[in-house]
C-alpha cells in the first residue's frame, strides 16, 4: 500500500517556531477557497464557508484515494485583510475584516476532479455556500512567518512586532494579505494551546 501523503510534513511552508520570525519562499499552491466579510464569530457566513469547504475537501481526498493516491486533508487556513490593517494589529475590529477561508489541495487534483466533487456534495443536503467554493492557485512568494501559541485574540502584539519591527528591519515591506494556518482545532483544544502559523507576504523595500 502506498504511503499517505501529509503536506504538513513535506512542505517547508508549514514550518514555524514560536518567538522566531522567518523569511521564506512559498511556492504557488492550490487551494479550495471561499470569500467572505465580517466577524467570523458572528453570523453564519464564515460557518457556511467551512460547511462548504470541508465536504468538497473530503470528496477530493476519497476520489484521489480511489485512484491510489491517498493524503491527509490539510488544515484550515485563511487570508485576512481590511482597508485599515490596524484592524488586525491594534483595534482587532473584526467587523471590518474581509477573509478567504481555504484548504490546500495536492497538486495532482485536477479541475475535473474538483467539478465532480462539488457535484457530489451538491447532490444531497447542498451547503448554502457551495456555489462560492473555487479551486485557485495562491501565489505569495517571499513571506515572513512565525508560530503563535494561544488564543486568536492574543495575536495582535505578535503581528505588530512582525509588521512594525521585523519586516522593516529586514529591508522589507508588506504586500498581499495576512495569512493564518490553523494547526489546532478550537473545538478540541483549549485556547491557551492553539497553534497558529502567522504569515505575511513581503517585498524588498
Amino acid at each position: 500500500m502506498a504511503a499517505k501523503t501529509d503536506l504538513k510534513k513535506t512542505l517547508d511552508s508549514y514550518r514555524a517556531r514560536r518567538g522566531e520570525f522567518r523569511v521564506l519562499e512559498v511556492p504557488p499552491l492550490p487551494y479550495l477557497m471561499v470569500d467572505g466579510h465580517g466577524d467570523p464569530n458572528a453570523g453564519g457566513e464564515y460557518a457556511d464557508a467551512l460547511a462548504a469547504l470541508y465536504p468538497v475537501a473530503y470528496k477530493l481526498k476519497f476520489a484521489s484515494k480511489s485512484e491510489g493516491h491517498d493524503y491527509v486533508v490539510p488544515p484550515l487556513e485563511a487570508l485576512w485583510w481590511a482597508e485599515d490593517m490596524d484592524a488586525f494589529t491594534r483595534a482587532r475590529d473584526k467587523s471590518q475584516w474581509d477573509w478567504t477561508a481555504m484548504i490546500m489541495t495536492p497538486d495532482w487534483i485536477t479541475a475535473e476532479m474538483f467539478d465532480e466533487a462539488v457535484a457530489r456534495v451538491g447532490a444531497k443536503d447542498r451547503p448554502a455556500s457551495l456555489s462560492k467554493v473555487r479551486l485557485e492557485t495562491l501565489v505569495e512568494g517571499t513571506c515572513v512567518q512565525t508560530l503563535h501559541i494561544g488564543p486568536y485574540d492574543d495575536e495582535g502584539p505578535v503581528l505588530a512586532e512582525m509588521h512594525d519591527r521585523f519586516i522593516p528591519d529586514q529591508g522589507l515591506r508588506l504586500t498581499g494579505r495576512h495569512h493564518e494556518i490553523y494547526l489546532g482545532d478550537p473545538r478540541r483544544v483549549e485556547p491557551a494551546k492553539l497553534r497558529t502559523i502567522l504569515r505575511q507576504p513581503v517585498l524588498r523595500a
